[in-house]
């Protein structure tokens, strides 16, 4: 079993990211990139992924897609939205701070997140911190924007996090992001290599939220273990 190999079906199999999982369109405009923001915020509190995923599809399927849609709802409504996902442990907490970080946005950047990309120019430690001025965001709540946002800002790719990192270390994989980042480049390369039609370009976040999901779920380090 080459590392190589290791990667090509760890990307086919558990290949996206947690932004496509939650229903979100990552593109570099303001509401999705606010989508994310209130994703990683869901995720980054100690409770299943699939439940602050299926939180955040409940908030978005209820309108509260932009700033200005979550401020505009109320503190119950985001309650309720919550538990619908499943996330009831944390609910009334993080309904307040959906609200205030919602409007910390619009005051210090008009609601857009590209502006804080700007004023980081590259820097992750800037990014980080404006980051986590975002009530309820801590160090992995940034991390976790941070893994997804490569797709959309390439300044900051590669970038995978110490939970990427543990991923790769189940399965047997380099703990180098820029080894890692070649191996997912050779395993799409011999993937298009193999097929008529041009593969679906993995892309560094793809690959941070694939070896994630490594690091959570044993199963998944044991079925790419017996395919690979």
């Amino acid at each position: 079993m080459t590392a190589r190999r290791t990667v090509e079906v760890l990307l086919s199999r558990y290949g996206t990211t947690y932004a496509a999982e939650a229903g979100i369109r990552l593109r570099n405009t303001p509401q999705p990139l606010y989508q994310l923001l209130v994703l990683s915020d869901l995720l980054s509190a100690r409770i299943r992924a699939s439940v602050a995923v299926a939180a955040a599809r409940a908030l978005f399927a209820h309108g509260m897609r932009s700033p200005d849609r979550m401020i505009g709802s109320t503190w119950q409504q985001r309650v309720d939205a919550l538990g619908e996902g499943g996330y009831r442990r944390y609910d009334e907490r993080t309904a307040t701070q959906l609200g205030n970080g919602a409007e910390l946005l619009l005051v210090e950047y008009g609601g857009d997140l590209r502006r804080l990309r700007k004023e980081a120019d590259g820097d992750l430690g800037i990014l980080r911190s404006g980051l986590r001025r975002t009530p309820g965001m801590g160090p992995a709540g940034a991390d976790i924007f941070i893994r997804e946002v490569q797709a959309v800002w390439p300044e900051t790719a590669p970038f995978l996090d110490g939970k990427a990192l543990q991923g790769a270390e189940k399965l047997g994989l380099p703990a180098s992001p820029a080894k890692l980042a070649q191996l997912a480049e050779q395993a799409e390369q011999a993937e298009q290599a193999e097929q008529a039609e041009q593969a679906d370009d993995h892309g560094p976040a793809v690959l941070a939220a694939a070896l994630v999901r490594a690091a959570l779920d044993k199963h998944v380090v044991d079925d790419v273990a017996a395919r690979a």
